[in-house]
């Protein structure tokens, strides 16, 4: 069951990332108001990493930032060692 809620959990965290980067590309395009970089990372932190690290390809958005370009895969990577050790630990 707790299995289940991770897996879950995981792929909505991950498609909010994917979704934010395409809407904070958007607005970028369009000079609108931007979604804060603070609030990016805090997805990401919270375990949507992978997803904004393949909306930030998908979309070309912030990949010329360093603090992005190390910052979210490094994330990424944080993410799924903590996804892994949480269902290794749980099963």
């Amino acid at each position: 069951m707790i299995i289940k809620v991770i897996f879950i959990y995981f792929i909505i965290i991950n498609l909010a990332g994917y979704i934010i980067m395409a809407v904070d590309k958007r607005k970028s395009v369009r000079n609108k108001w931007r979604i804060q970089e603070k609030t990016l990372f805090a997805i990401s932190l919270f375990g949507g990493a992978l997803g904004m690290l393949l909306g930030m390809r998908s979309f070309h958005h912030k990949t010329k930032k360093t603090m992005f370009k190390v910052g979210i895969p490094l994330l990424a990577i944080l993410n799924i060692a903590v996804y892994i050790y949480l269902l290794y630990k749980l099963y």
